[in-house]
């Protein structure tokens, strides 16, 4: 049986990979991938401690944050794309919306 401190560790490597995705890329597709690798990270804590402490709450409240992810996924393509039609640019610091 794998210890609990292995999932955790390995959900803390996730986090800050995304971390610091989010804090050092510039292009926004990243930037959603690195936002998607934190919420994962915090699933998989999700599902060790609920499997752990023999309670179904835990697995459920991950099944509810990868369906609130997958809308917000949807969304936030949806305005890349606008982005993309408007700008030719992906990059972070290129983009002012409130400019124009």
């Amino acid at each position: 049986m794998v210890p609990l401190s292995w999932y955790l560790a390995l959900s803390a490597i996730i986090f800050i990979i995304g971390l610091a995705g989010v804090l050092l890329r510039r292009n926004v597709l990243i930037v959603l991938m690195c936002l998607e690798l934190m919420l994962n990270s915090v699933n998989i804590n999700l599902i060790t401690f609920s499997y752990y402490l023999q309670d179904l709450r835990g697995q459920i409240l991950a099944i509810f944050v990868i369906t609130i992810t997958a809308a917000e996924v949807a969304v936030a393509l949806a305005i890349v794309i606008a982005m993309m039609r408007n700008r030719t640019t992906l990059k972070v610091d290129d983009i002012n919306l409130m400019k124009e």
